[in-house]
């Protein structure tokens, strides 16, 4: 039996629909065509939600563009399934993990011995673009953790993802085409919603952010609901490119970098200057604002950055070196070591 349910509305305006039948996208549709077109996500009683998923009861329902930060973050997470079919497809690649990220997303991928070329951007780029042509759905599908790991055996990366996860877990898998992702969701109703897709880069990654692991390909990717859109970013880009510090020091004589000591800068007579009066301003206001100067080691034992956080989050970012059997980094910032003063 259709069992009727009220939807609240964030101006106070209640719709009504049936339970586990009415969609958000019903009830944008149902108000404005324009209003469907544009919404990527909702949210319901807070929580974000999927256009196409029916509603389960009496609800709260807001509904969020691509200018909402969770409509953002949905557009480029469902926009990384697209790039991880392409992979899939193209280079038959074993698929990691593909998250949005602040500006676009990626999709870290293994390929054993291979490796991705500069070439092979404007091949994932037609691919991807084949797929969003296609305007594939996308399907939410609930799945025990042994269905889950039944699905995924032929790829130990998701293997191990599911593996780690409790027993009587229940999952969410989403299907558009050919590609099938452990994903907690949600996203756009269909492939058709990207607009405008680009390529940016890639680079190498590890599982699990240890250089001991597996090596990946990181392949890194934007896309926007209008071409115009695309346009103002990429130009934001080249802008961006031009007051690059690598470039502006080369043109101006004030320093450079070297793959002798990659990461550090060699300061010319110009930069040095400029780096010497820096360091003088910053010492007149410490006196100023009655602060001490100390100064503390540049290597540290990865135990203080577990400690801090960063091994965590930027492992695969850091300069680290194995002495003696034990790992050590250079300190991507100071106040690791200045709480290990506080407290010897």
């Amino acid at each position: 039996a259709n069992v009727p349910i009220k939807i609240v509305l964030p101006d106070g305006g209640v719709k009504e629909g049936i339970q586990h039948v009415t969609t958000p996208l019903d009830i944008a549709n149902g108000i404005a065509k324009k209003l469907g077109q544009s919404s990527i996500v909702a949210k319901v009683d807070g929580n974000v939600w999927d256009m196409f998923r029916p509603l389960e009861g009496d609800c709260a329902l807001q509904l969020c563009n691509f200018d909402d930060p969770d409509g953002k973050e949905t557009y480029w997470h469902s926009s990384s399934h697209v790039l991880g079919q392409a992979l899939e497809l193209e280079f038959g690649v074993d698929l990691t993990i593909g998250p949005a990220i602040e500006e676009g997303f990626y999709y870290d991928c293994f390929m054993g011995d291979k490796t991705l070329t500069e070439g092979d951007r404007d091949t994932i780029k037609a691919k991807m673009e084949k797929v969003v042509k296609e305007k594939q759905q996308f399907e939410r599908v609930v799945v025990s953790r042994d269905e889950a790991l039944g699905m995924f055996l032929e790829n130990k990366f998701k293997v191990e993802i599911i593996s780690s996860l409790p027993e009587d877990s229940v999952l969410t898998l989403y299907r558009n085409g050919p590609m099938v992702d452990l994903c907690r969701g949600p996203h756009v109703p269909n492939t058709g919603y990207l607009k405008a897709v680009a390529v940016n880069s890639a680079s190498r990654a590890f599982w699990r952010a240890d250089a001991k692991k597996e090596g990946l390909m990181r392949v890194y990717g934007i896309t926007f609901p209008d071409v115009k859109l695309m346009k103002e970013y990429q130009h934001r880009i080249e802008e961006a490119k031009k007051r690059d510090h690598r470039v502006v020091g080369l043109q101006q004589e004030l320093f450079f970098f070297h793959h002798l000591s990659p990461g550090s800068a060699f300061f010319l007579p110009n930069g040095a200057r400029i780096y010497n009066t820096l360091m003088q301003y910053l010492r007149e206001k410490y006196w100023e604002f009655e602060y001490d100067e100390v100064i503390s080691p540049n290597i540290y034992n990865f135990e203080l950055w577990k400690t801090s956080g960063h091994a965590d989050h930027y492992k695969e970012n850091m300069f680290s070196f194995d002495i003696d059997q034990q790992e050590f980094g250079l300190k991507p910032m100071n106040c690791p070591g200045h709480c290990a003063m506080n407290c010897p």
